[in-house]
């Protein structure tokens, strides 16, 4: 048995889970699919359901695996939480979560770095006719701070996008818009600082990845490889590390792309804890090089042991 699994054997592992974000089911669904692995693998791990008491519970465990989606897991909330009190937990810190969760941070930082991204418009008092002649239709609408594609809409016409911005921003008040670009879609993840194979994603009913084709059994159909030349495919790896760094991801994260009709990758997002369901991209992306589930778990669950203090690699 290697040091740092005997070390975590030792220690009980909380999984997190469940908060109130709009991806509150999504996150139940993970919580549940690590636990079970974390189980099977013999590690002493319970159930955490986070909620407005989450203070009374952190001293029930000893290590956190975070598996929230949203606010205020996936946002640098927890994590400060759990930096306060000097609590290890998976994956990114406060500030690459910050980042992640923060579409237009997130942005700024692509384009600081280089790194393509499609073009956007922001400002706090939104104007119609200035996103249309900056970016034209179609355009995409997106909330800044949420994820599973949730509140985004793709939209054609200045009457249809002034009717998208007043209804989504009854629960999003804050909007950004995209330059729609028609092509691919495909995510890489990053594992240990590592970019995975590149997972194709390819919507079977509609042209965007929207939250009912994410978890509509049969809706997408998932390709890897992903179709691209070699050339293309390795830059699009290169693009996911680097925008995984430059955003301050730790550990483990999941970079969206779209790709023009000459397949140059666009980068949409970094996600610093993405779907952990067993059929989730990330793991779906980690089987594809013989890396099982109970591994990926197991290999997230290592990401918390830089923040032990008496653990020195």
């Amino acid at each position: 048995m290697d040091r740092e699994r005997a070390f975590l054997l030792k220690q009980t592992v909380g999984v997190l889970y469940g908060g109130w974000s709009s991806e509150r089911a999504i996150s139940l669904n993970s919580g549940a699919c690590v636990m079970e692995s974390l189980k099977k693998q013999g590690f002493k791990t319970i159930g955490i359901d986070v909620d407005k008491d989450f203070f009374r519970k952190i001293r029930d465990f000893d290590v956190a695996f975070i598996a929230l989606h949203g606010k205020p897991g996936e946002d640098g909330t927890i994590q400060g939480i759990l930096d306060f009190i000097d609590k290890p937990y998976t994956g990114s810190g406060v500030a690459g979560s910050s980042i992640g969760m923060d579409k237009i941070l997130s942005k700024s930082i692509f384009v600081a770095s280089g790194l393509p991204t499609p073009e956007f418009y922001y400002e706090k008092e939104i104007d119609i006719d200035k996103i249309i002649e900056q970016l034209g239709f179609p355009v995409v609408v997106k909330p800044r701070a949420e994820g599973s594609s949730v509140g985004m809409v793709i939209v054609k016409g200045r009457d249809k996008l002034a009717a998208a911005v007043k209804r989504i921003s009854r629960n999003y008040p804050d909007l950004f818009f995209e330059k729609y670009i028609p092509g691919m879609i495909a995510t890489c993840g990053i594992l240990n600082e590592v970019p995975l194979p590149i997972l194709e994603i390819a919507p079977r009913k509609c042209n965007y990845y929207d939250y009912k084709s994410k978890y509509t059994q049969g809706m997408t159909e998932y390709i890897i490889p992903a179709r691209l030349p070699e050339d293309k495919y390795k830059k699009t790896q290169q693009i996911a590390l680097t925008a995984h760094k430059a955003t301050g991801g730790y550990g483990f994260s999941r970079v969206d792309f779209v790709f023009n009709a000459s397949n140059d990758p666009y980068v949409l997002e970094v996600n610093t804890i993405p779907g952990l369901l067993q059929e989730s991209n990330l793991p779906l992306e980690a089987r594809a090089i013989g890396i099982n589930y109970d591994a990926l778990i197991y290999e997230i669950l290592k990401t918390a042991l830089v923040r032990f203090t008496n653990f020195k690699k």
